[in-house]
């Protein structure tokens, strides 16, 4: 069990995202006073570096992340999936959020955020790794629709 977790020190995964928003399905102020997003995305990755003969499987999930006057560092989960095995690490996928985007005020309008591919490598033996790709330059619309 030591020799397989140490091994996995001597990996250097390169894996690589990208999220594309297709469309901004809606985009309203719901009744008790919160904004809420809608999005068509393609989310496309390799992640097939991040495994070896130690890796278990790979939870990975996209989320938006931006800043309120209320918090730093505000984060929503859209996508989240599991990956069994190498042969499956590397995909594109043409969804929906399949979580909803809500922000708990009127904070989205015209908001910058970034959007992150992070992952949680889960080994067979020894400590989960865990890191990301942060994706810049998104931006909601200034009203809603």
């Amino acid at each position: 069990c030591f020799a397989a977790s140490f091994s996995d020190n001597f990996n250097t995964p390169t894996p690589t995202a990208s999220v594309k928003i297709l469309n901004i399905n809606w985009f309203q102020k719901e009744a008790n006073g919160n904004d809420e997003v809608s999005m068509t995305l393609n989310i496309s990755a390799d992640l097939s570096s991040l495994f070896t003969w130690n890796t278990k499987q790979v939870f990975v999930f996209v989320a938006a992340e931006y800043e309120t006057p209320q918090n730093a560092l505000n984060q929503v989960s859209l996508w989240d999936g599991i990956i069994p095995a190498k042969e499956h690490a590397k995909f594109l996928i043409h969804t929906t959020n399949k979580y909803r985007f809500i922000d708990q005020g009127s904070n989205l309008k015209g908001k910058e955020f970034n959007l992150t591919m992070h992952w949680h490598i889960m080994p067979k033996t020894g400590k989960m790794f865990a890191d990301k790709i942060v994706m810049t330059g998104y931006r909601l619309p200034e009203q809603y629709r």
